[in-house]
């Protein structure tokens, strides 16, 4: 069977995912680019962008991997974007512009139904409704048979987590103090029991702690 991957997830010291108040021109809230400085620096990054150049050291090569044999990604709906509520304006088409960096089917995950949205460069977002088991299957089925990315925001990477469907996690422990936002690891107490964990330092100042489905 498929496996259920998280990637270049990052997480303050105090374990927060991201920051209060997010808005149109603030995807992380308050926490600004503080949590992915260590992630825009690297060549994996910048080749998202198609741009040249970048870091490859130690970071890149823990980021690089964040789409090898992925055939679907489910996403928390803050991660598409700040709206709340009923969708009022269907414009929005989430942050990475008309070709986004995902290049396969992408399950938001809503109350709030919308139509599916078809993007350039193999990008569809279908808006759904589901518990995080229903949303799996939906993802394992769209995926042909690739591993399917939970893609975050906190919320939803802690959910799938609750529901012990994650197999390999890749946490970034980034050292600033965030102080307020949405918590990874709330109630989740026993969780290192579940899995192997490996430790990787870089000269940047992160930790890449990957937990792997014992």
């Amino acid at each position: 069977m498929s496996l259920v991957r998280v990637h270049n997830f990052s997480i303050s010291l105090d374990g927060y995912g991201t920051g209060e108040g997010q808005s149109l021109d603030s995807p992380f809230g308050h926490a600004g680019d503080r949590l992915h400085g260590w992630f825009f620096q690297t060549r994996t990054f910048r080749r998202m962008l198609g741009q040249e150049g970048g870091d490859t050291g130690v970071d890149d090569a823990m980021a690089r991997t964040w789409d090898d044999g992925i055939g679907a990604e489910i996403m928390g709906r803050n991660k598409f974007g700040p709206q709340r509520g009923p969708w009022e304006d269907h414009e929005w088409k989430g942050w990475w512009g008309p070709e986004p960096v995902f290049r396969t089917p992408v399950l938001v995950l809503t109350h709030h139904p919308r139509p599916t949205l078809e993007m350039a460069g193999g990008t569809t977002f279908h808006f759904v409704g589901a518990t995080p088991e229903e949303a799996l299957r939906r993802a394992r089925a769209a995926a042909d048979g690739k591993d399917v990315r939970i893609g975050g925001g906190p919320s939803t990477v802690r959910a799938f987590l609750e529901a012990d469907l994650i197999d390999h996690l890749h946490v970034v422990v980034v050292p600033i103090v965030l102080g307020r936002g949405e918590r990874l690891w709330d109630g989740l107490e026993g969780l290192e029991q579940r899995f192997r964990t490996e430790a990787v330092s870089s000269p940047s100042g992160v930790t890449h702690l990957t937990f792997t489905r014992r």
